[in-house]
């Protein structure tokens, strides 16, 4: 059974409680906090557990001359990607109001570090567990500083090979024992035949003591949904209020509707999983008394007799008798009184059951 853990205040994910489901909101708010702030109600009201941003401090996100190059597409906010990125990058101040906001509607509140130096910022704000993006995850060192703080950790695996995320299992370990792998595909939107949801299976034979989760960035819910089904305990999707936003991101998001069902539907797998125990269940009960096939006599079976194959015969009976199941334990067996063609086979009719 893989490791159980509180990755939020009150809040066990892992083993058999609820996958917890993250609203990536990101920086699909368009650097407009009001957007923001209508995002995190939007997360809450769709029953997500979960707000996440972005965080950088972009000098030591990037260095300059990335800053500086021109980025001029239907996606930009500036003319040079440094400036694209400054007018979507909330201050300090403005995470600590936003922190405030999910605080007060109810909803845990984090986001992914992007630096070193985001990452100092949220464990001073005291976001209640880490979330480690795909392109740090080969950033051992930064995983090894975040692992040390002891908070709890998400780690996506896009664009990473298994060797790498064998690499990242040991960094982490060393050092934190509450962590998440989320199989994870790096790219916007994501096109099913990429997904590969049967690495959630190979994860957690690779790495049986953390839960495993999945971030997706596709269309629609049901692969989300699938996932689930396949054991994840952490789901991910990005979020918008409009798909037809400015931004990468908003074309492999949920809009309002589509999260709120897919939380609906995640809930709905999990109580259809149940057990691993193949029993005939209660509600069962009613159908197999109308419709149970029982043992019947194929033929007028006298007081004595030892009962063949070619005496019997399985039917929708009245009364039930034997179970179909039990036929061939009748074999051999010795009948204490007749029994009519076309009669139930009734146990203590039968010596030795």
């Amino acid at each position: 059974m893989p490791l159980k853990f509180e990755l939020c205040p009150g809040r066990m994910i892992g083993g058999d409680h609820p996958c917890f489901v993250i609203a990536e909101i990101g920086q699909n708010h368009q650097g407009d906090i009001e957007i923001a702030k209508k995002m995190i109600k939007m997360a809450k009201d769709c029953g997500a557990d979960c707000a996440k941003f972005q965080k950088s401090e972009l000098q030591y996100k990037f260095n300059k001359r990335a800053l500086e190059r021109p980025y001029k597409t239907k996606n930009s906010w500036g003319e040079t990607y440094g400036d694209h990125k400054r007018h979507l990058e909330f201050s300090h101040e403005q995470f600590r109001e936003l922190q405030k906001y999910a605080k007060e509607v109810g909803i845990f509140f984090t986001a992914s570090g992007m630096d070193e130096m985001a990452l100092e910022f949220l464990h001073e704000i005291n976001v209640p567990f880490f979330k480690v993006g795909s392109g740090d995850t080969n950033n051992f060192p930064y995983l090894e500083n975040a692992a040390k703080k002891g908070r709890p950790m998400v780690v996506s695996s896009g664009m990473q090979s298994i060797q790498v995320m064998r690499q990242a299992y040991k960094t982490v370990k060393a050092h934190n024992q509450n962590f998440v792998f989320l199989q994870c595909t790096s790219t916007y939107p994501l096109d099913p035949v990429d997904v590969h949801l049967k690495v959630i299976p190979e994860f957690q034979k690779e790495f049986p003591d953390i839960p495993i989760g999945y971030s997706g960035h596709e269309p629609g819910i049901c692969i989300s949904v699938s996932a689930v089904a396949l054991g994840a305990k952490v789901v991910e999707r990005h979020v918008t209020l409009d798909k037809t936003w400015r931004g990468s991101d908003h074309a492999g998001s949920l809009e309002p509707a589509e999260l709120a069902e897919m939380i609906n539907s995640i809930r709905m797998v999990e109580k259809a999983l149940g057990c691993g125990l193949k029993k005939r269940l209660p509600c069962e009960e009613p159908f197999h008394r109308k419709l149970g096939k029982s043992v019947v006599a194929k033929v007028k079976i006298p007081k004595g007799s030892v009962l063949n194959a070619q005496m019997l015969a399985v039917k929708v009976a009245e009364p039930m008798g034997v179970g179909a199941e039990d036929i061939f334990q009748l074999l051999g067996k010795v009948v204490n009184e007749d029994i009519d063609e076309d009669e139930s086979i009734i146990p203590r009719v039968v010596d030795g059951l």
